[in-house]
C-alpha cells in the first residue's frame, strides 16, 4: 500500500489523498516505534508531509487538468516551518545556559561526541581551536540571524538565507550521520527560491508563465483555516521556550495538548547542551566468566581501528539508541534490559541488527555491558597505530547475568 501511494504521488495523480495516506502510515509507525521513532527528523517529516497534503495539485489523473496556482498560504507555512526549525535550533542553545555554546567552543567537542560521526568528523576534530570558535559563531549566525531573511521582501535576501541553510546542512552531513534530516531541510530551502532561479534551465532562458485557472473557494478557506491552526500551535510552541506553560492561556494549552499526538507542530533544536565526553556501551559475552568477547554493532563506535562510517540517509536506530543509553543508566532505559534478554536467548531478529556475533553456535553463558570512555586519536597515534579511537573502561553498565 505504501509503495502504491508513493507511485501515485510520483505520477501526480490523486496526490493529496496519497500524501494523506503516507502521512497516516508514518504517524502510526512513529507512535508504535515509541523511543526508537522519537527523533526530531521523524517529527519534521510528519510536519512536512502534513503540509504537503494541502500543497499538492488537485488532479485526479496525470494530465487531466491544468495545474492551479500553488497555494501561497501553504507555501508560507512551509517557510514558517523552516523559520521555526532554524531559529529554534539557535534559541535552544542560547537558552540552555551551556558554557560551551556561550564561549563558542561547542564544536571542539561536537565532532567527537556526536552519535555517529563520519570519517571527515575525525579530521574536523583535529582543526585548531580558533577555527572551531569561528565555526560555532557561524552556526549561530546561520541559525539565529538568517531565518529572519525568510520573510524579507527582497528575493536576494531570501536566496541568501537558502544558501546559508544549505551550506550548513552540507557541512553537518559531511561530518556526521543524521539520516534524512539534512536532505529534508535542504528540500524545504527550495521553497525559498522562485522561478527566476530555474529560468536558466528553461528553453527560453526566462521563467515559464502559464495562465492557470482560479483556485476553488473552498480550498482557499481550507488553507486559511490550516494557516490559522499552524500559526496558533507555533505560537504556543515558541511561547513555552520563554514562558512557563502555567502562564499561557489555559484553553490554548489544552487545545495544543489535544492536537499534540498528531505532531502537526513540533519543537526543534539538537544538542542544546553539548556533550563533552563520549561514553560507549560495549556488550560482551563469556562462557567461563573469565574470557569475554565483544558483540560488534554495525555503525556505532566499537572496534577502535574501524573508521567511522558513512550511513546516512539510513538510520541504524539501535546504534543511535545505544548512544543515548550510554548518557544515562540502564535503569532509565528499560528497553536495554529487554535487548540483553533477547541476546541471551539468541534471538535471530536481534542478532541481525549486529555486525558481529562472537557466539554463532549458541548464546554465551554470561552477558554483561561495560561502559567505556571513547576519544578520537590524534594525528600521531593514527599514523603509528591506524586507530581512529582510543578508549578506557569506566564501569559496569549492565551487570553480569546468566541467560
Amino acid at each position: 500500500m505504501k509503495r502504491f501511494a508513493l507511485a501515485v504521488v510520483a505520477l501526480s495523480a490523486l496526490s493529496a489523498p496519497a500524501l494523506a495516506l503516507l502521512w497516516l502510515f508514518y504517524l502510526s509507525l512513529v507512535v508504535a516505534g515509541q523511543i526508537f521513532m522519537g527523533y526530531q527528523w521523524d517529527a519534521l517529516l510528519l510536519e512536512t508531509g502534513f503540509l504537503a497534503i494541502f500543497f499538492a495539485p488537485p488532479k485526479i489523473l496525470p494530465g487531466t487538468a491544468r495545474e492551479t496556482e500553488p497555494a501561497r498560504v501553504v507555501l508560507w507555512l512551509f517557510r514558517l516551518l523552516l523559520f521555526r526549525l532554524m531559529l529554534g535550533s539557535a534559541l535552544v542553545k542560547l537558552a540552555s545556559g551551556d558554557p560551551r555554546w556561550a564561549n563558542l567552543t561547542a564544536l571542539s567537542y561536537h565532532y567527537e561526541t556526536q552519535p555517529i560521526p563520519t570519517p571527515l568528523g575525525w579530521y574536523a576534530f583535529q582543526l585548531p581551536m580558533w577555527f572551531q570558535v569561528l565555526s560555532t559563531a557561524g552556526v549561530f549566525f546561520i541559525e539565529g540571524v538568517l531565518p529572519f531573511l525568510i520573510f524579507a521582501p527582497f528575493r536576494r535576501l531570501r536566496l541568501l538565507a537558502a544558501g546559508g541553510f544549505i551550506f550548513l546542512q552540507l557541512l553537518i552531513a559531511l561530518t556526521g550521520n543524521y539520516t534524512f534530516f539534512n536532505l529534508l531541510t535542504m528540500a524545504l530551502c527550495i521553497l525559498l527560491l522562485d522561478d527566476g532561479v530555474f529560468a536558466r534551465w528553461s528553453a527560453s532562458g526566462h521563467p515559464v508563465v502559464q495562465a492557470r485557472p482560479e483556485r476553488d473557494e473552498w480550498r482557499t478557506w481550507a488553507e486559511i483555516f490550516l494557516a490559522a491552526l499552524i500559526v496558533f500551535l507555533s505560537c504556543i510552541q515558541f511561547g513555552t521556550m520563554f514562558i512557563s506553560i502555567r502562564n499561557l492561556p489555559e484553553r490554548a494549552v489544552a487545545i495544543s495538548n489535544w492536537l499534540a499526538p498528531f505532531r502537526l507542530v513540533n519543537r526543534y533544536g539538537l544538542f542544546a547542551v553539548m556533550t563533552i565526553t563520549r561514553p560507549e556501551i560495549i556488550v560482551e559475552g563469556s562462557n567461563d566468566g573469565v574470557t569475554w568477547l565483544e558483540y560488534q554493532f554495525p555503525y556505532k563506535a566499537g572496534d577502535v581501528t574501524r573508521a567511522p562510517p558513512w550511513v546516512a540517509p539510513y538510520q541504524p536506530r539501535l546504534d543511535w539508541q545505544m548512544w543515548f543509553a550510554a548518557l544515562g543508566a540502564a535503569e532509565t532505559n528499560p528497553w536495554f534490559g529487554r535487548f540483553m534478554e533477547k541476546l541471551s536467548q539468541g534471538s535471530p531478529e536481534v542478532l541481525k541488527l549486529l555486525a558481529y556475533n562472537p557466539f554463532p553456535d549458541e548464546p554465551p553463558r554470561y552477558l554483561r555491558a561495560v561502559l567505556y570512555d571513547y576519544r578520537f586519536t590524534d594525528w600521531q597515534t593514527r599514523l603509528d597505530t591506524g586507530a581512529w579511537w582510543e578508549r578506557r573502561a569506566l564501569e559496569t553498565y549492565y551487570p553480569t547475568r546468566l541467560p
